[in-house]
């Protein structure tokens, strides 16, 4: 079997038709690292080549399915990728290059000819939920939440899967306000194709798996591929290029800027309480003055150690 650093997959113990691919850095809620994209699209690659599945679940260790990237420290530190954010001047391909990486190995679970199903609980949020729209089919706990909180500043969802799965009135509900969603919602959405109780959530997604698992693999690929045919003639390419450019502008627009500067004087828990509490955030002159205030707290910080 293939080892990962922040996942794995395997059979399922009772059906070898049906692979379980599981986010597995639960002390994080399966944080993305810079790891994890690549090995989710390794993971798929091995089902992919793997004649005996049918079918893929994908699912979250501990608390919930997958908390978005981990940010929570680099945010608070100089350099959040190694490409981009603090280097002067920006270099937008660079930031392009690097975050298109990440949603083309995100993308590796709608490629797929083989169906993948996100069983969620807990939380899919920010990057996380780009990991649960992009597969074919989503499951979730009635008491679970999916969203992409940074749509309110220092984002934007780079798979650009939210008007492909909700429509336009629904998907701009939630890139406007940056809101989320329980599972119950999306089900009533028809973001979801259904949610049920927490204790309900395995039998659940394993019923659904085991029945796509007795179809050949060929009949699959092809319904898969024809679906895939249409979201692909509505623009869904075209969308993530634009997508991916638009959250590299978000994260080195003044606003985006006060957001960072925020999280290094202050904390990545006050700037994220600040960003979804509904509260006002600086834009334009007024966040480049909070800008250059937040600086000199920061230097007065440093100085002071």
């Amino acid at each position: 079997m293939p080892h990962y650093t922040t996942l794995s997959i395997t059979p399922d113990a009772s059906n070898p038709r049906i692979a379980r691919l599981l986010l597995n850095r639960p002390e994080r809620l399966n944080a993305i690292s810079n790891e994890t994209p690549g090995e989710i699209r390794q993971a798929v690659e091995w089902a992919q080549s793997n004649p005996d599945i049918h079918v893929i679940v994908v699912e979250g260790a501990g608390k919930g399915f997958c908390g978005g990237y981990d940010l929570a420290d680099s945010a608070e530190q100089k350099i959040e990728h190694p490409c981009q954010q603090e280097k002067t001047p920006w270099d937008p391909m660079e930031d392009y290059a690097f975050m298109k990486r990440n949603t083309e190995d995100f993308m590796s679970l709608w490629r797929c000819t083989k169906p993948t199903i996100a069983k969620v609980h807990g939380a899919a949020v920010a990057g996380g939920s780009d990991i649960a729209l992009c597969c074919d089919l989503l499951i979730m706990a009635n008491d679970a939440r999916i969203g992409y909180m940074p749509t309110r500043v220092w984002g934007c969802p780079t798979t650009a899967m939210w008007t492909q799965r909700l429509g336009p009135t629904r998907a701009k509900q939630m890139m406007f306000t940056g809101d989320v969603i329980t599972g119950a919602q999306a089900a009533q959405w028809g973001l979801a194709n259904e949610a049920v109780d927490a204790s309900e959530l395995e039998a659940a997604t394993l019923k659904l798996a085991q029945r796509i698992a007795g179809v050949p693999r060929g009949h699959l690929a092809m319904h898969k591929l024809v679906v895939n045919q249409t979201m692909l003639t509505m623009g869904l390419e075209q969308g993530q290029m634009l997508a991916t450019v638009f959250d590299g502008i978000t994260r080195h627009n003044p606003e985006g800027m006060w957001f960072r500067r925020y999280a290094q004087a202050e904390g990545f828990k006050a700037a994220v309480q600040w960003r979804d509490s509904g509260r006002n955030i600086p834009e334009g002159d007024e966040a480049r003055a909070e800008i250059a205030r937040l600086e000199a707290q920061i230097a007065a910080m440093k100085s002071a150690l």
